[in-house]
C-alpha cells in the first residue's frame, strides 16, 4: 500500500515546457530584443527587477549565448507564434513571400507629453485613434499608422517602418546586402484577436533609424 501511495504522488515543480523558453522567458527576451532595459521590462510586465534578471540569465544559459548583445540578435521564434506556423506552411508550399521592404506601414514621432499630443491629433486634427497604451498612441493616417511615443527628450528624426510579408526572409536578404541590424526580428505585440506585430530595426547610411514591420495573421486571413 505504501508503494502504491508513493506511485500516485505527483512530481514536484512545474512540468517541463515544450518550447525552448517558458512563456515568461519569451516575454522578457522579446523585450530585450526590442532594446528595453531591465527596469523598463520590469515596469512593462509588472514584475520585479530580480525576476527580469533571473529570466534573462535563464534564457542566456538555455540558448548558449554569452551576452545580452547576442540575445538581441538571436532570431528564435516561439512555438505558439502565428509567424512560426506561417513559416512552416510557406516552406511546405514553397511559396515566395515578399522579402524586401514594401510600402510604409508606420511612422514614429516622439513627444514629451503623449496625452497632449493625442488630444492634438485626435481632437484638433480629427485623425482616427486606433488604440493607446501607457506612453503610446497609434493613429490611422489613411492606412499608414502614426505611432506617438512619449520620451524625456524628443528625437529629431522620425522612424520609418517598412511593411514586409516575411520579416525573417527580408532580414536575411538585407543582411546579405550589407545592412546592419541592431536586433533580430522579434514579436512586439499580440492583439486580442491574435494578430501579431513583428519588428527588426536598422539604420540608413547616415545613421537615421529605420525598421521592418510585419503583421502576422492566421493563415485563413493572410
Amino acid at each position: 500500500m505504501a508503494v502504491a501511495r508513493m506511485a500516485l504522488k505527483k512530481p514536484r515543480g512545474r512540468p517541463p515546457h515544450s518550447d525552448v523558453l517558458t512563456p515568461a522567458e519569451w516575454r522578457v527576451v522579446e523585450s530585450v530584443r526590442h532594446g528595453l532595459s531591465n527596469p523598463q521590462i520590469a515596469r512593462r510586465h509588472n514584475v520585479s527587477l530580480d525576476a527580469v534578471k533571473y529570466h534573462v540569465a535563464n534564457a542566456l544559459q538555455k540558448l548558449g549565448l554569452a551576452s545580452r548583445a547576442e540575445l538581441r540578435r538571436w532570431g528564435g521564434v516561439r512555438q505558439d507564434s502565428l509567424l512560426n506556423r506561417r513559416t512552416k506552411e510557406s516552406e511546405m508550399t514553397s511559396s515566395s513571400a515578399q522579402a524586401h521592404p514594401g510600402s510604409l506601414a508606420q511612422i514614429c514621432r516622439t513627444t514629451v507629453d503623449v496625452e497632449a499630443a493625442k488630444s492634438f491629433y485626435a481632437d484638433r486634427l480629427g485623425v482616427p485613434l486606433l488604440y493607446a497604451f501607457p506612453g503610446m498612441a497609434f493613429f490611422d493616417l489613411g492606412g499608414l499608422r502614426l505611432y506617438l511615443q512619449q520620451v524625456e527628450k524628443p528625437a529629431a528624426e522620425s522612424i520609418l517602418y517598412f511593411r514586409v510579408e516575411d520579416i525573417h526572409a527580408a532580414h536575411a536578404r538585407l543582411t546579405d546586402q550589407g545592412v546592419e541590424f541592431f536586433n533580430a526580428p522579434h514579436l512586439i505585440h499580440r492583439h486580442a484577436d491574435g494578430v501579431e506585430e513583428w519588428m527588426a530595426e536598422f539604420r540608413d547610411n547616415e545613421g537615421r533609424p529605420l525598421a521592418l514591420m510585419c503583421r502576422s495573421k492566421a493563415s485563413s486571413e493572410v
